[in-house]
C-alpha cells in the first residue's frame, strides 16, 4: 500500500465484531450489472464498512459508474488511517515525525521550543512499549526523538543562554546514554540472519556462540533500561524537562532568540551546506575513515535543519535537496554501520579469550571471515558516497541551495 507506515509488531488497541454482506445492482429489468460485498466492522466507539465491487461481463460502464457513486459517498477518504479513526476515534493518533507549523516572522526561540515540545512528547509515547519490549521500534523512535531535541541545541546557535545550552544537552546526553547499548544489541539481533548470509556454513557455529551471548546481554541491558524507565527519578526529570519547555518563560534567551525563523533557517542551513561541500570535495578513497564519519555527522545535521524548517519552504524546492542529501546519508550511515561492527566484533572476540589471550578456533574464524567481509562493503560504500555527492553537487542542486538561501552579502 502507497505510503503505509512501516509496521511494528501488532498490538491489541481495541475489539468489535464483523458482519460480512453481499449486494447486487440490478438494471430496470432485473438483471444483475454489479456484485459487491459489504464488510461493516464494528467497535464500541464507532463503526466502518468495506465495499468492494466487481464488474459482470458486458456491464463496464455500469461498474464505473457504481465506482464514482462510491467513491463519491466516500469524499476521497481511505486508507487504514480512516478506519482506524472511524473505530477508534478516541485513540490518540502517533507519528514519529509530527508536523510542526512554523511562521517566518516567528521568533527563534519559539521555533526551538516547538519543535523540543513536540519531540519530548513523542519520546515520551514510546516508553511503555519500550518496559512491554514489544518491539524494537519503540526504543528506536524514542532515541531519534531525543537525538533531534539534542540536535536543536546544537545547530539552533544563539538561541539559548550559553550556559543553559551546555547543560540542556549534557542532560539529553545521559538520557540518551542509558539506551545506547540496548539498541547497539537490537541492531545486531535485527541482522542476525545477514551475518549468517555473509559467511559459509561450516562457519556459522561460531557465529551461533556470538549471537547466543548477545542475546543474554540484551536482556540484561533491557532489565537495567526499564528500571531506569520506571524510576521516580526519571519521571521527575521528564516531567521537568516538558514544563520547562511548555512555553518560553522558563528558558534564558540567548543573543538569536528573537530573530526571525525564515531569515535565521536561511542563515543555519547555507552555512551547513557550504561545510559539508567543503568536506565532501576533499573526499578520496584514501581519506581516512574519521573525515567520512565527520561528513556523516555534517549531512545528518544539515538533514536535521532543512526538517525543521521545511514548513517555511516550497515542499517542491525542499524534495528536489533532499533525495540526493538522504541518498549520501543513506551511504555514509552504511560506511558507519560496516565501521562500528568490526569494532564491535573485535571488541567481542577480546571479551572471549582465555586467561592465555586464546579465543575458540570457530569463534576466531566465524569473526575473521565477517570482518572480511564487512571490511570490503565498506570501502565499497565509500566509493558509492563520492559518486554520489557528485549528484548532490551538479549544478542544479548548487543553483537551487543559492536561491533558497544565501544572502546577498554572503
Amino acid at each position: 500500500m502507497k505510503d503505509f507506515p512501516k509496521l511494528r509488531a501488532f498490538m491489541c488497541i481495541g475489539s468489535g465484531t464483523i458482519k460480512s454482506s453481499t449486494f447486487a445492482v440490478l438494471d430496470n429489468v432485473q438483471k444483475t450489472q454489479v456484485r459487491g460485498r459489504a464488510l461493516t466492522l464494528v467497535a464500541n466507539h464507532g463503526q466502518v464498512t468495506i465495499l468492494t465491487v466487481q464488474p459482470m461481463r458486458g456491464y463496464k460502464r455500469a461498474f464505473q459508474k457504481v465506482c464514482s457513486a462510491l467513491e463519491d459517498m466516500a469524499s476521497g477518504a481511505s486508507g487504514a488511517e480512516v478506519v482506524m479513526q472511524g473505530l477508534f476515534a478516541d485513540l490518540p493518533a502517533y507519528n514519529a515525525k509530527p508536523d510542526v507549523k512554523l511562521g517566518k516572522q516567528e521568533p527563534s526561540v519559539e521555533v526551538a521550543v516547538d519543535i523540543i515540545r513536540t519531540y519530548l512528547e513523542v519520546a515520551r509515547k514510546n516508553e511503555a512499549g519500550i518496559v512491554a519490549d514489544i518491539d524494537t521500534e519503540f526504543l528506536h523512535d524514542y532515541r531519534v526523538s531525543l537525538r533531534r531535541v539534542r540536535s536543536v541545541l546544537s545547530l539552533f546557535k544563539g538561541v539559548f543562554s550559553p550556559e543553559q545550552t551546555s547543560a540542556l544537552k549534557r542532560e539529553f546526553s545521559g538520557l540518551m546514554a542509558s539506551t545506547g547499548r540496548v539498541r547497539d544489541l537490537d541492531v545486531y539481533l535485527l541482522e542476525k540472519d545477514i551475518y549468517f548470509n555473509l559467511i559459509p556454513p561450516n562457519l556459522h557455529q561460531g557465529i551461533e556462540a556470538m549471537f547466543a551471548q548477545f542475546e543474554k546481554e540484551r536482556n540484561r541491558e533491557l532489565a537495567v533500561l526499564t528500571r531506569h524507565l520506571r524510576s521516580s527519578a526519571y519521571g521527575r526529570q521528564m516531567k521537568q524537562l516538558q514544563a520547562l519547555f511548555a512555553d518560553t518563560k522558563r528558558l534564558e534567551s540567548g543573543p538569536n532568540a528573537e530573530r526571525k525563523a525564515y531569515d535565521y533557517a536561511r542563515a543555519l542551513i547555507w552555512k551547513r551546506y557550504r561545510k559539508l561541500c567543503k568536506l565532501a570535495r576533499r573526499i578520496t578513497p584514501k581519506t581516512p575513515d574519521e573525515a567520512v564519519h565527520e561528513l556523516r555527522i555534517d549531512c545528518k545535521k544539515l538533514r536535521y535543519l532543512m526538517e525543521f524548517f521545511a514548513p517555511l519552504f516550497d515542499k517542491s524546492d525542499f524534495k528536489t535537496l533532499i533525495k540526493p542529501l538522504k541518498k549520501m546519508q543513506d551511504n555514509l550511515g552504511l560506511f558507519n554501520d560496516y565501521s562500528v561492527q568490526q569494532e564491535a566484533l573485535l571488541n567481542f572476540v577480546s571479551t572471549q579469550s582465555d586467561a592465555r589471550n586464546r579465543t575458540s578456533a570457530p569463534l576466531a574464524m566465524a569473526v575473521g571471515g565477517l570482518i572480511s567481509v564487512l571490511d570490503q562493503r565498506q570501502k565499497a560504500e565509500r566509493d558509492r558516497v563520492i559518486a554520489n555527492f557528485g549528484h548532490f553537487d551538479s549544478p542544479e542542486i548548487q543553483n537551487l541551495f543559492r536561491t533558497l538561501f544565501r544572502h546577498k552579502e554572503d
